[in-house]
């Protein structure tokens, strides 16, 4: 079954094709903030009026992660700031996390931005109209055809989804070339005003950044890297689990403290399942990739897949340098296993708002 889902009959060449990652590209902004650093900001801007701020401490030590990078400089996060020029931030940090993500992509895949037929834009932290792809398209030289898919509200889960869609679509048109770019600046929903937990939490957490994928017709040679139908696996009645709370002052982030218990609980069934769609067994998979989106849920997947503790190291390595970024995340962890030679069957796994887990299986040839 895998086989038959991973190949089409290629109508402009008249051969068979695989559709394959042809490069992957990841970018950061350039201010960088270490963990020790934010919590000096964090403390000195919410323990005055959040009282339990103290005993939220711990979270920041333990939280594994050392350095992060935001689209603004930490003086930015002191002041009040409204829709208006949260929405500016985005605009301009985002834009520039496209094109830097997407241009290392194309590098990487030996392509350039004319040679791209269809854009697929993934971004939850912000609203662009006209959409990023656009705003970004001079500045990559798009062609004035190209095709604009954007995307919103898929969350963390949006680049494993994301790059799902982009691999349908380029599976759909036989020797076409997609580019997929998730984009997410996190650090722009800091709230001093709410005093809720979860905003402590997420200042705890979050970073910004952007990766991109190329896709296209490939042979299954060694060294490419396959990628198969994706699937997604919606959980019932666990809309208030993730997400955000939309207000006056700007986006307000959902953290369910039972995130970590729920993975535990409910991640391996709906692995087991979406691997059965796919045609394989758990045991056929070499490496799962998974989005980091914290320290508890990472050790809260290795336990409920029955991995050995520390399995899971380029998804702690990538939380450790870049905190959690939503939808990129998980490509930055994916670019870190492929460059380390990885090889065989993968899954890129995510969890996000909905509550919804996304697998991507796709095979390593050695």
């Amino acid at each position: 079954m895998l086989q038959q889902v991973s190949t089409e009959d290629s109508a402009r060449a008249g051969a068979r094709q695989v559709t394959v990652l042809k490069g992957i590209g990841t970018a950061v902004p350039p201010h960088v903030m270490t963990q020790s650093d934010v919590l000096d900001r964090a403390r000195a801007l919410l323990a005055p009026t959040y009282p339990f701020f103290e005993k939220l401490v711990p979270a920041f030590e333990n939280a594994g992660v050392d350095t992060r990078y935001s689209v603004m400089p930490m003086d930015w996060y002191a002041q009040d700031h409204g829709w208006s020029d949260r929405g500016a931030a985005y605009m301009t940090g985002a834009v520039a996390l496209f094109v830097a993500a997407a241009s290392d992509a194309l590098q990487a895949s030996g392509l350039t931005a004319d040679q791209v037929d269809t854009v697929v834009t993934v971004s939850s932290t912000g609203i662009a109209t006209p959409t990023l792809e656009a705003q970004a398209s001079k500045a990559m030289g798009f062609r004035r055809d190209v095709h604009r898919v954007p995307v919103f509200g898929l969350g963390c889960a949006g680049g494993v989804s994301g790059l799902s869609i982009a691999r349908r679509l380029a599976a759909a048109d036989p020797g076409s070339t997609v580019l997929m770019v998730a984009v997410e600046t996190c650090s722009l929903s800091f709230r001093s005003d709410r005093l809720q937990k979860s905003d402590v939490i997420a200042t705890v957490l979050f970073g910004d950044g952007a990766a991109a994928a190329v896709i296209g017709a490939g042979t299954g040679s060694a060294g490419e890297v396959a990628l198969h139908e994706g699937h997604e696996h919606l959980f019932p009645d666990t809309l208030p689990i993730m997400g955000w709370d939309v207000d006056d002052t700007g986006l307000g982030v959902i953290f369910d403290r039972s995130i970590p218990g729920f993975v535990t609980a409910e991640f391996r069934p709906a692995v087991l399942s979406m691997l059965h769609e796919a045609g394989l067994d758990v045991h056929q998979v070499d490496r799962f990739v998974c989005h980091p989106g914290g320290t508890k849920v990472v050790e809260a997947i290795e336990a409920t897949m029955d991995l050995t503790p520390g399995t899971l190291d380029a998804e702690r390595a990538t939380l450790r340098d870049f905190g959690n970024m939503s939808a990129p995340t998980a490509l930055f962890v994916l670019k870190h296993v492929l460059q380390g030679g990885q090889t065989g069957r993968l899954a890129l796994c995510a969890l996000g708002p909905g509550f919804t887990a996304a697998l991507l299986p796709m095979t390593v040839a050695a």
